[in-house]
């Protein structure tokens, strides 16, 4: 059974003078099988002599940094989020697991690479095909990276463009975001198609006044950062942007030529008051990406290694829209864009692309909340969303998913529940329901018991019903979800800790197989898409936080993770999924001293052994990472800060043959007015 990479290309163009189409097809066939399979993971740890080695630089350097996302006398109803119902609620209220990282916590790990932030959240796993840049695909839970939809400023930024539709966490930085939502578990209800492993909502900055920082470090890596806004009670303005380059290392793991990576970005909201109860709101993005990359080169075409070839990405989004609030009403409307073009070169061959790919959504949306009698509530949405898909060999190919939700809700001051359904209509696959349902209770002060039963699933992409691959007569993903779990205070309490016990059955996993094994080799001698996948993932998720004095912030966040290939009649029936670890844990700690207002902190990132492929034949070791960092003001507005990442230089890998980055030591400015 082999699933499609997140966004590697299936398809390699012919080249002049080298393969022909064909040879080409079958190669990217063996590529695709060899990099990417519904996998499982074999259950060990990384060895103890890591975290004591962990544990004395620790005791060397203290920690750092306070992660201040909210005072610390705040309550847990005080933090609100809109990523479980789609309108504001507080976290107190959910019966869905939700993590929130805010702006000074996200720059206190520094850095351009937005997964050292995303380790902090329990159930969140990554891989990465390479060095920065390169293709990083989150997973939660043991989803697929493709089943995690991921939000931008409230625009859904799945790669149309790509074969199975994941967006690239590589193309993405932290700079000049305002704070990360994660919710773990299916839910479909409110967010649609993509949502079975669970949503990622990032949201970027709202300022008044001026930000700048830059960065320097290893492999001539450099960063610099800058946001400007304006901010009345009447309106609001905020431009941010940022550039990335660095020389790398080979994404091919037995490479000895560098693959770089380059980014521009540029991005903007803003707000508008029309009335005391009307905003108009716009947001916009655009990211410019370089990312050499290694393939199979001549004259074999089956050895991966050094090769002069490079992809060029570019991604637009933005959104615009009206919203209305009242004592009685919430209404959030727009209309939303996301636009991907991704082009292949190899220099060898000459300048023009080799192949490329593009992809279009347009969304009409509208989502709201309507405060019932009783203290019932009732959020309810409606949306539109239009895709095409055009590649150097498919031609270009349309659907449409109308959607409906409602979801009814009830609370007190110590409990809440909602429930609510969903349909969507899909122009090419017809109409899929999804339902869920969750509850809050407060068994005393500050610790609540919470449990959730989500549906989700996922749209074929047009890739798989379209392209040469593909098949028509697809039907959706779909998952059932259940969780339950106890939680004291919240993340930014003095104390807090959670657990959650969680399960996932997903069928009709979305999978490539070969022409043999569907006996039509005659139309389709490299294979195509079917509806053959059956998976089931589940495990337990922990947090722990202290805040022992008002300059000492202790977090843990700790995944055991279970995964099973449950397709009957399959060869690898009963085995791990891939590049899922069992287990998978992070330590971070953070102390202001008394010198001066110096900072130090410390995180260790620990992940246990796993399988790069659907057999369980190739093993991936478990790693335990550690990165050290500081910062200094040198005065109330101007500080300096620095790390080290991977401070023991240990070697790695989160896919199977590609290179991951050692020691390596960044210092960097960021200045505030």
């Amino acid at each position: 059974m082999t699933r499609e990479p997140g966004n590697l290309p299936l398809v390699v163009v012919p080249r002049p003078g080298g393969v022909n189409r064909a040879h080409a097809m079958r190669r990217a066939n063996f590529m695709a099988q060899r990099s990417s399979r519904q996998e499982r993971q074999h259950r060990s740890w990384p060895e103890y002599r890591l975290v004591k080695k962990f544990l004395l630089s620790v005791s060397a350097l203290a920690f750092a940094v306070p992660a201040l996302a909210q005072g610390a006398d705040q309550a847990p109803s005080d933090v609100i989020t809109v990523i479980a119902t789609g309108s504001e609620t507080p976290l107190s209220r959910l019966g869905q697991p939700v993590t929130v990282i805010t702006a000074d916590e996200i720059q206190s790990i520094q850095g351009p690479d937005i997964t050292r932030v995303l380790e902090r959240v329990p159930g969140l796993t990554f891989t990465r095909n390479g060095g920065p840049g390169s293709f990083t695909g989150v997973r939660l839970r043991g989803a697929d990276a493709e089943q995690v939809l991921v939000l931008v400023d409230g625009v859904r930024m799945e790669d149309v463009s790509a074969p199975a539709a994941g967006f690239d966490f590589g193309t993405l930085t932290p700079g000049g975001v305002e704070r990360i939502d994660v919710l773990r578990g299916s839910n479909s209800v409110v967010w649609g198609s993509a949502a079975i492993g669970g949503v990622i909502a990032i949201q970027s900055r709202d300022l008044n006044g001026v930000e700048a920082s830059a960065e320097y470090g290893a492999n001539e890596s450099w960063t610099a950062d800058a946001a400007a806004g304006l901010a009345s009670d009447r309106a609001a303005f905020t431009l941010n942007g940022g550039y990335t380059r660095t020389d790398g290392i080979s994404a091919a793991a037995v490479g000895t030529e560098p693959d770089g990576f380059r980014q521009y970005r540029i991005g903007g909201r803003g707000r508008l008051n029309l009335t005391d109860q009307l905003a108009l709101v716009a947001t916009a993005r655009y990211a410019d990406s370089r990312t050499d990359i290694d393939g199979f080169g001549p004259p074999t075409y089956f050895d991966f290694g050094d090769t002069p070839e490079y992809q060029d990405t570019r991604q637009a989004s933005g959104r615009v829209g009206l919203r209305y609030v009242s004592d009685a009403l919430t209404i959030n409307t727009g209309f939303a864009l996301s636009d991907t073009k991704r082009d292949y070169f190899d220099p060898t061959f000459g300048t023009a692309p080799s192949y490329g790919y593009e992809g279009r959504s347009e969304r009409a949306d509208l989502t709201g909340r309507l405060n019932l009698p009783a203290n019932f509530t009732l959020d309810f949405g409606a949306d539109s969303e239009w895709t095409r898909f055009s590649s150097t060999f498919d031609e270009e190919a349309k659907a449409n998913l109308t959607s409906g939700h409602a979801m009814l809700g009830w609370s007190n001051d110590r409990a809440s529940l909602a429930a609510g359904v969903r349909v969507d209509d899909h122009s090419r696959f017809g109409t899929a329901w999804t339902f869920g349902a969750n509850g809050s209770f407060e068994l005393t002060d500050n610790l609540r018991l919470r449990a959730s039963y989500g549906e989700g699933f996922r749209a074929p992409t047009l890739y798989n019903l379209l392209s040469d691959y593909g098949n028509a007569a697809l039907l959706p993903e779909r998952s059932k979800s259940y969780d339950a779990g106890l939680e004291w205070g919240n993340r930014n309490a003095p104390l807090h800790a959670s657990v959650t016990l969680f399960r996932r059955d997903s069928r009709n996993l979305i999978v490539f197989v070969s022409c043999a094994s569907l006996n039509r080799c005659a139309d389709r001698p490299f294979g195509l898409y079917d509806n053959v996948g059956n998976a089931r993932a589940q495990g337990v998720e922990a947090e722990l936080g202290a805040r022992p004095t008002d300059t000492l912030h202790l977090q843990a966040a700790y995944t055991y993770l279970e995964t099973e290939n449950r397709t009957a009649g399959n060869a690898n029936l009963g085995k791990d999924l891939p590049r899922r670890p069992t287990h998978a844990l992070t330590l971070s700690s953070d102390w202001t001293t008394p010198l001066a207002g110096l900072t130090l902190g410390a995180d260790l990132r620990l992940v246990g052994d796993s399988f790069d492929n659907a057999s369980n034949a190739t093993r991936l070791d478990g790693y335990a990472l550690t990165t050290v960092r500081a910062s200094f003001p040198v005065t109330e507005q101007v500080e300096l800060y620095g790390r080290v990442e991977n401070l023991f230089d240990q070697t790695y890998q989160t896919v199977a043959t590609y290179g991951t980055l050692g020691r390596a030591a960044y210092i960097g400015i960021r200045a505030r007015y």
